[in-house]
Order: C-alpha cells, then sequence, then structure tokens
C-alpha cells in the first residue's frame, strides 16, 4: 500500500472518529491509547466497528481488536484489511 493510500486511511479514520466519538483532533496521536483517548466501552466499540465495515467495506472480528492499544495500531489493521481487500 502506498504512503498516499496510507494518509487517506489515516485521514478518514480520524475524520470519523471525531465525529463519531466527539473527541478532540489533537488528542488523537499514532501513539496515543485509542481505549482511552475516545473513552471506548463495549458499545462504542459495536459502532466502531459498523462505522469501519461502512466506510472501508470489509467485516471486523471481535477479536481483531484485542492487538489494537493505540491509534497506530488501529491504522495498520484497517491498511493491512484494506490491502487484502484489494489483492
Amino acid at each position: 500500500m502506498t504512503t498516499m493510500e496510507t494518509t487517506t486511511i489515516v485521514e478518514k479514520i480520524n475524520s470519523f472518529l471525531v465525529e463519531e466519538f466527539e473527541v478532540d483532533p489533537g488528542k488523537i496521536t499514532p501513539e496515543a491509547n485509542l481505549r482511552e483517548t475516545l473513552e471506548l466501552d463495549s458499545l462504542d466499540y459495536i459502532d466502531l466497528v459498523v462505522v469501519i465495515e461502512s466506510n472501508f467495506g470489509f467485516k471486523v472480528k471481535p477479536e481483531d481488536f484485542i492487538s489494537i492499544a493505540t491509534f497506530q495500531n488501529f491504522y495498520d489493521y484497517v491498511s493491512d484489511r484494506v490491502a487484502e481487500k484489494v489483492s
């Protein structure tokens, strides 16, 4: 995947996170903790999954979130899944 595509994915993710979870865009940094920054509870995870699936067109498995701690992990996960879908 090219850097441009990755940048586009990151921008798209950040945009819907700010909109859906009403988080300050300045708090969204690659090394920030996803769960703490977004103050996610179990229902929020469902919302997050729905938003990912509708924006990027792939199914998310709940166990996929086990290894996602930071925003960078999240960006990498989405980028990898989009790349799999394309290939």
